[in-house]
């Protein structure tokens, strides 16, 4: 359970009580008490079988896959693939793959509809790039959408980061973009289901020799 969902729901509890003490406990004090599950639910965070194979990179939301299209990464041809979170999906957000954080830029924006293929350059985003030990560039995107004002990414730039670790989330809908660069094979299609940290997107080639897989931040403060 993320945290945020106990704060919304406390919320939720105290105006169904100030509600009943200022009505006698009027009907109209249940109102907010469905809210408080509903929060409690929308927040939850279940463990997840991380992939351990080679090269796998991992979805970084649950959600829909909307769209897998062409794109560009530093000049180069890649692919890029949308997963559209609703309501009633999980929103806790995964690391696709092990490596270091090399950028993180916050670019403020519109919040128009999120399945739109506008909606992944003009609103509210997180943009994070990370480099593999091969050396290969993914770029994950949090996209805000109509409901979802808030966009929490706790990652910093140097970060020594493991596939499916989780780093933040987006509140109450939205999209999560992950492009690929070329030598990666996708392995969703338009219309799957995906779950953040378990699903494969797709999968890069490795070398001969794999190195040993990163920590996470948790990991090496342990």
């Amino acid at each position: 359970m993320v945290r945020d969902g106990y704060f919304y729901a406390l919320g939720c509890a105290a105006a169904a009580a100030l509600v009943g003490l200022l009505t006698a406990w009027h009907w109209l004090a249940l109102v907010p008490l469905p809210l408080a599950v509903f929060f409690l639910w929308f927040f939850r965070d279940p463990e997840r079988r991380i992939p351990q194979d080679p090269g796998v990179i991992v979805s970084v939301g649950d959600g829909k896959v909307t769209e897998v299209a062409t794109a560009e990464l530093n000049g180069r041809p890649a692919k890029r693939v949308s997963v559209f979170l609703s309501v009633f999906d999980v929103h806790v957000n995964r690391v696709p793959a092990d490596g270091v954080v090399t950028r993180i830029e916050y670019r403020k924006g519109d919040f128009r509809n999120a399945m739109s293929a506008a909606s992944a350059e003009l609103n509210e985003q997180s943009i994070c790039t990370l480099r593999t030990a091969e050396g290969h560039e993914i770029v994950f995107k949090q996209i805000a959408g109509l409901l979802a004002r808030r966009i929490v990414c706790r990652l910093r730039q140097g970060d020594r980061v493991a596939r499916g670790e989780r780093f933040g989330l987006i509140k109450f809908g939205s999209r999560c973009d992950v492009i690929l660069p070329e030598p990666a094979q996708v392995a969703v299609k338009v219309g799957d289901r995906v779950k953040g940290g378990s699903s494969i997107l797709g999968v890069l080639p490795v070398a001969a020799t794999i190195s040993e897989r990163p920590q996470s931040r948790q990991e090496v403060r342990q």
